[in-house]
C-alpha cells in the first residue's frame, strides 16, 4: 500500500476516534447536566446534605416583606423546601400575641405551625398610644431569637435566618465566629427594601424571598391565615 494511503487511513482513523470520544464526553455532560439540574438547584448549592441546619423565622418581619412581594407562604411548603436541603435540627418561628383579645386572628396559624414541625416562641405584645394618639403594637422578639440561636450554635454547622433587620447582624457575626455559617433569607425588592445592607454584608449567603415563591407561596388562598401582629 502507498505510503500516502496508509497516512489519509491513519488520518481518518484519527478523527473518526476524536469524534466518537467528542460525542460520548458530550453524552456524559449532558447526563450529568441533567441528573444534577433540579429547580431548586440555583438555591441549594451552599446547602451541604450532610449538615446540620437551624431555621430561625421572624415571622413578623417575615410575613412584612411577603406582603409587600404580594404573595402569602405556605409554611407546609417552606418545612419541606428547608428539610430536604441538609438535615433539619430545628424550626423555630418568633412572634407576639395580644393576650386579651378574645380572638387573635393569627391564632389559627400558630396552632398550625405548633403542631407541624415548628418550634414556636411567642410572648405578649403591648399596645400603647404614641404621641399623636394613635394606636401602637410593640411585640418585638428580638432577644428571644438571640438566646436560641446563641444556645443552639454549638449544636449545627448551619442557621438559616428568615428576616432582614439588621440589629441581627451583630449576632450573626457572632454565631460566625463558632463555625456556624449563615443564610439570611429577606428580600431587596421592595421599596425600601426589608433586606437591611449591613446584615447582607455579614450573611455568608443571601437568598431574595422572591427567588423562593415557585417553592414556598402558598397556591390554596382559600385556606390561609392572613393576618399578623407587627413588631415596632
Amino acid at each position: 500500500m502507498p505510503i500516502g494511503m496508509i497516512f489519509v487511513d491513519s488520518m481518518i482513523l484519527k478523527h473518526v476516534k476524536l469524534t466518537r470520544f467528542k460525542d460520548k464526553f458530550c453524552k456524559t455532560m449532558e447526563n450529568f447536566l441533567k441528573n444534577n439540574n433540579n429547580n431548586d438547584s440555583r438555591h441549594s448549592s451552599f446547602f451541604y446534605p450532610e449538615e446540620k441546619l437551624a431555621v430561625f423565622i421572624d415571622g413578623a418581619n417575615l410575613y412584612a416583606a411577603a406582603k409587600n412581594l404580594e404573595f402569602d407562604i405556605d409554611y407546609k411548603r417552606l418545612l419541606n423546601w428547608i428539610s430536604a436541603q441538609s438535615r433539619l435540627v430545628r424550626a423555630f418561628y418568633y412572634t407576639a400575641l395580644l393576650e386579651d383579645q378574645e380572638y387573635s386572628p393569627i391564632r389559627p396559624l400558630i396552632d398550625w405551625l405548633d403542631y407541624n414541625g415548628y418550634t414556636m416562641i411567642t410572648k405578649p405584645a403591648k399596645e400603647f398610644t404614641d404621641q399623636t394618639g394613635r394606636r401602637k403594637i410593640k411585640g418585638n422578639m428580638d432577644i428571644e431569637l438571640a438566646i436560641d440561636m446563641m444556645e443552639i450554635a454549638a449544636h449545627v454547622d448551619h442557621i438559616v435566618l428568615f428576616s432582614g433587620d439588621g440589629d441581627f447582624r451583630r449576632l450573626v457575626e457572632s454565631v460566625q465566629r463558632r463555625g456556624v455559617r449563615v443564610t439570611v433569607i429577606s428580600t431587596t425588592r421592595t421599596q425600601p427594601p426589608m433586606m437591611a445592607d449591613e446584615l447582607r454584608r455579614q450573611a455568608d449567603h443571601f437568598v431574595d424571598l422572591v427567588d423562593l415563591a415557585e417553592f414556598i407561596e402558598r397556591t390554596d388562598i382559600s385556606n390561609q391565615t392572613t393576618a399578623q401582629v407587627v413588631s415596632v
